[in-house]
């Protein structure tokens, strides 16, 4: 299975997150770091996006229980 690499538009559309609040999450060790993809680019791995969503709806829907 082939690698996809997210660039900042499509991971704030998925994730529903501001630019800002996505890299004050990286900081924080809460989202998924982005992976250099030369110069000032970068991008994320939608694997590990998808996995943190999940996450965030499986944390969700136990704390509304």
């Amino acid at each position: 299975m082939a690698t996809v690499i997210l660039r900042l538009p499509v991971v704030k559309a998925r994730t529903g997150l501001s630019r800002s609040t996505i890299y004050l999450r990286v900081s924080e060790g809460t989202f998924p770091q982005p992976v250099s993809l030369g110069g000032r680019a970068v991008g994320w791995i939608e694997s590990e996006i998808q996995q943190w969503l999940e996450h965030r709806i499986e944390t969700s829907r136990k704390t509304t229980r």
